[in-house]
């Protein structure tokens, strides 16, 4: 009797142990970073490949690890009810329950996933060849039973089988770099870039370019010698070329094709055809997403693209360097004119150029204006009066204050920015690239 009850013991804590390592084997694999296991793989560690592999299946995974779970806990809960009712009759059901529950919450529960979850990656390396065994055994049934799940489900509306992987995947980074401590501004940066990356598919190239009437144009019907001199006076690589009206892009002019040609011509500019050296104008909708056009101009070798509207009228262009604009801020060289840009005040607030995005605005400050009706902060504050203002008029919307500071014809210039409880006493003004 002694040597049954003593196995009868050996037997609970042995299930017990199991029990702890089902428990710590789901937290930890659920839990083990798939970068870092990704970057295992890489270097040629197995066990990170065998990871990975039953993370890529997490159904079939959670699966064997429950019903593993499940059936020791049960099995070691039989065990010692039938231990304690041979001692202390039909009482023994309520001891057995009580004992149970404590030892399975501590040493099945409680004490493995804890230690798991501090050192998910390395348990999950340690257990991976064993549950990829398990797993395979326990096949069969985990997929009866999650048939029998999506069978009762059903009439309910409820799908399992529904994939939202790249939304689901988008949410969890979007997630993680909100969580990327500290308020360092290389930190800030780092969160900006990185946001900026996952916003590229919801951003329209119409958001980005430059407006027509910021770039230049040169008349194709210009004699040669004038062409060559306006692309040599021009900060610009590329440059538009139209004939008749400027709606009429005929080509865009590479000021080094260019600069080929004149040493070509020997300085006998006017016997330059100006056709041949064109490229064919590339014209792409104002609705396009700057993740397509960034691989648009990666299959085309492309830098340079002209925007045009539904009705096929020219709104800007736009560039490849816009485009890494939008991920890691502005990139200024030698030839380009930097512009007024957004500039803070002593008293905390902000002189903006009204040409300045409002979703860039957005960013950098992590400011919350709308930008579903309008691109520039101009168009915002236009759209706000319902008017085109005059120099110093005010407008206060959401708690912000715009004061129109300059106006240069219809487009708003220069716009002060007062933001809702703006701090006090700020004695900083840096200039925000």
């Amino acid at each position: 009797m002694e040597t049954e009850t003593l196995a009868t013991i050996g037997g609970i804590a042995f299930l017990l142990i199991l029990s702890g390592v089902f428990s710590g084997s789901e937290t930890a694999l659920t839990a083990a970073s798939r970068p870092r296991m990704h970057l295992l793989q890489k270097r040629g560690n197995k066990r990170a490949g065998i990871v990975n592999k039953l993370l890529a299946n997490r159904e079939k995974l959670i699966g064997a690890i429950l019903l593993g779970n499940n059936l020791v806990n049960i099995l070691a809960s039989a065990l010692a009810t039938s231990l304690l009712i041979g001692f202390f009759g039909e009482t023994g059901v309520i001891y057995a329950t009580i004992a149970m529950t404590i030892l399975v919450l501590i040493f099945g529960e409680v004490m493995p996933k804890t230690y798991a979850f501090q050192n998910a990656d390395r348990m999950a390396l340690l257990v991976s060849p064993m549950f990829r065994i398990v797993v395979a055994l326990l096949a069969p049934i985990t997929h009866t039973i999650h048939l029998l799940i999506t069978l009762t489900l059903r009439p309910f509306g409820i799908n399992l089988d529904t994939e939202e992987e790249l939304t689901e995947a988008q949410e969890a980074l979007r997630g993680a770099i909100d969580l990327h401590m500290g308020e360092e501004p290389a930190v800030q940066r780092e969160r900006v870039m990185l946001r900026s990356i996952l916003d590229l598919s919801e951003v329209n190239v119409g958001e980005v370019m430059h407006h027509r009437q910021d770039i230049v144009m040169i008349d194709a019907d210009l004699p040669a010698g004038e062409i060559v001199n306006q692309v040599v006076n021009s900060s610009h690589t590329r440059i538009p070329l139209w004939r008749g009206e400027q709606d009429n892009i005929v080509g865009v002019v590479h000021a080094k094709a260019l600069l080929l040609h004149v040493h070509a011509k020997q300085g006998n500019l006017d016997s330059i055809d100006i056709d041949a050296v064109s490229s064919p104008p590339w014209f792409i909708p104002e609705s396009t997403s700057l993740h397509d056009q960034l691989q648009a101009f990666r299959r085309r070798h492309e830098h340079f693209a002209l925007v045009v509207d539904e009705y096929g009228s020219l709104m800007g262009i736009v560039t490849l360097e816009d485009i890494l604009e939008e991920i890691v801020g502005d990139i200024a060289d030698e030839h380009d004119e930097v512009p007024v840009g957004v500039r803070r005040q002593n008293d905390g607030t902000f002189t903006v150029d009204g040409r300045v995005t409002i979703r860039d605005l957005n960013r950098r400050l992590n400011w919350e204006l709308p930008d579903d009706d309008a691109a520039t902060i101009a168009g915002l504050v236009i759209q706000i009066g319902r008017v085109i203002p005059e120099e110093g008029q005010i407008f206060t919307f959401e708690g912000y204050r715009f004061k129109v500071v300059s106006r240069r014809k219809n487009r708003l210039a220069l716009i002060h920015i007062a933001p809702p409880n703006q701090p006090e006493g700020e004695k900083e003004a840096p200039v925000l690239e």
